[in-house]
Formats: C-alpha cells, structure tokens, sequence
C-alpha cells in the first residue's frame, strides 16, 4: 500500500494542531475542553475546511469507528483531487452520535464531502502505528522505525527525504494567516 503525499503531509499537520489543543501553557490536559469549544464554531470552521482542513477534521477526534480498513487503505492511496465519492468510503465508517451532527453541518458546506473523506483518512491514519504505515508503504521493517523519537518520521519526510513534510509551505501558510489577521510578515 502506498500513502499519496498530500495525507502523508497533512498527517503531520493534524498531528501538531492536535499536539497544541491537547495541553495548556501549565502542562494541564486540556483537550476535551477545546474540542468542545472549536465543535461550537463549526459554522466558522467550515469556511476552513478546503485551505486547513487539518485544523478543522480535529472537532471529529474520535468520532469515526472504521468497520472496512481496505476502504480505508485504498483511500490513503489517492491525491486531493482523486477521492472516491463520500457515499463510497462512508459505507465502511461509523459516526459517533455527535459526530453526525457536526457532519450534517458540513455536508450542506461547499466541498462537505471532500473534508469529510479527508477528516476520515486522518483519523484512520492516526489511530494506526507508524511503524505499520512505513513497512506497508515499503520504506523499511519495524526494527528500522523503532527509535527515539529523535530520528525524522518517515511520513514527515518530502519525496527526497530533505525537508520535514512540506513544513516550509506550511510555514508560509501560517505566516500568510497571521498577515491576515492583521499581523506583521516575519521575516
């Protein structure tokens, strides 16, 4: 099985938006909270979901139950602009209660259906271990991806391994949000 590069960049992305709503600057847990917060602004969010729909499929954190993983697989496979239709990967997938409230909300949304496939790719790929992915998608055994946690992630690596993900366009990104928010350019 192969990974397209646009989960196995956005999977980093979702991990450190999940990574900074989890604690608060004293260290406290705090990511029930804030998940319950950001569900609340869902008719916000949903303007998000094709520029950062990392920072929005968080509200879904555990909200998926996955009955067909093969559907799931196949999905990583496939680039933004290649997804089977929501009806076709939905079949395999289980929303929680309110879960399905927040997904109504973004199905009427332009693009609902899109964001709800790449929300589900995520979950699918976060709650699977990273050795798994990296002995699937060819790139070594288990042994070589048991480590420290000092060694680069492989799904965190561009095409030629140089550069962490696409960091430098999500940095960009980032940069160019704060712009307008009214913010300064760094430089």
């Amino acid at each position: 099985m192969s990974i397209s590069p646009f989960f196995l960049n956005l999977r980093s992305a979702y991990r450190s938006e999940m990574d900074d709503l989890t604690f608060d600057s004293d260290g406290r847990d705090v990511l029930r909270q804030r998940l319950a917060e950001k569900r609340k602004e869902i008719s916000f969010l949903v303007q998000m979901m094709e520029l950062s729909p990392e920072m929005v499929a968080v509200i879904f954190h555990q909200g998926f139950s996955f009955r067909q993983p093969a559907v799931m697989d196949h999905l990583l496979s496939h680039e933004a602009d290649e997804f089977p239709a929501w009806s076709e990967v939905s079949d395999g997938i289980e929303l929680a209660p309110w879960a399905r409230d927040l997904a109504q909300t973004v199905l009427k949304a332009p693009g609902g259906e899109w964001f709800l496939t790449v929300a589900a790719g995520l979950h699918y790929m976060a709650g699977r271990p990273d050795a798994a992915y990296a002995a699937q998608n060819g790139h070594g055994d288990a042994d070589e991806d048991e480590n420290d946690g000092d060694d680069q992630d492989e799904f965190d690596a561009d095409e030629d391994g140089d550069e962490p993900g696409d960091a430098r366009a999500r940095k960009e990104a980032g940069a160019d949000w704060m712009v307008g928010q009214g913010f300064d350019r760094k430089d």
